[in-house]
């Protein structure tokens, strides 16, 4: 008896019952599978992406969930509910401008057995933009009136300039930032204030805590 024919014998005949045994196991297995009728279902799921460049900043709002159509066992279908799918876009080498991506089956983790259909929408669209930091002076708002004749004799913010940071179009049109509203009604002399500022634009950012200090000082007309 050569020695590849009693390697190959052990091979075949080492732990047989084990062998037969999960050899049973996988066949039932695949005949339950087979078995399941095969049935359909919708599966709203987020939108996520990766490798978008870190020099640049989505500036347009985009869609943040996707209607799957998937058909597949209905076991693993069932599966779906702990699996949490996503569409994941890749973003490498996006440069500035407009651009379309494809949802497909390639986009879309499933557990094996259910196959992607269609989508809705079919395509996401996103702008980008460089990114853009830059100071923008702060404008105090005041509210309310003097009381006995007193009325504002000067107003100082400290900082008096923010940093902001964000899509480079949308920065550039930014003159200034706002603060909350300063009610000087109840001032006489000096009186600080520590409120936060306001960017209108959602896809504009503070740098840093956006908290200055108003000092309002009211005079005697």
């Amino acid at each position: 008896m050569s020695k590849a024919f009693r390697l190959l014998r052990g091979l075949v005949f080492e732990h047989f019952g084990w062998k037969l045994l999960s050899l049973v196991i996988a066949v039932v297995v695949w005949a339950m599978v087979a078995s399941e009728p095969e049935l359909g279902t919708l599966a709203t799921v987020p939108l996520e992406y990766r490798n978008l460049p870190d020099d640049l900043e989505i500036s347009s709002e985009p869609i943040s969930q996707v209607v799957l159509e998937l058909r597949g066992p209905s076991g693993e279908l069932r599966s779906l509910t702990g699996m949490h799918p996503a569409v994941i876009l890749d973003m490498s080498g996006i440069q500035p401008g407009v651009h379309t991506f494809p949802i497909v089956g390639k986009n879309v983790k499933l557990p094996r057995g259910v196959r992607l259909v269609r989508t809705n929408p079919s395509e996401a669209r996103f702008e980008f933009d460089r990114r853009l930091s830059h100071a923008v002076p702060v404008r105090v708002r005041l509210i309310g009136q003097g009381q006995d004749g007193y009325v504002v004799e000067k107003q100082e913010v400290e900082p008096p300039t923010l940093q902001i940071e964000g899509p480079a179009k949308r920065v550039s049109r930014i003159n200034d930032v706002v603060t909350d509203p300063v009610d000087v009604s109840g001032v006489v002399g000096s009186s600080e204030f520590r409120v936060n500022a306001f960017v209108d634009d959602p896809y504009v950012r503070f740098k840093a805590t956006p908290q200055v200090v108003v000092t309002v000082t009211m005079k005697k007309k």
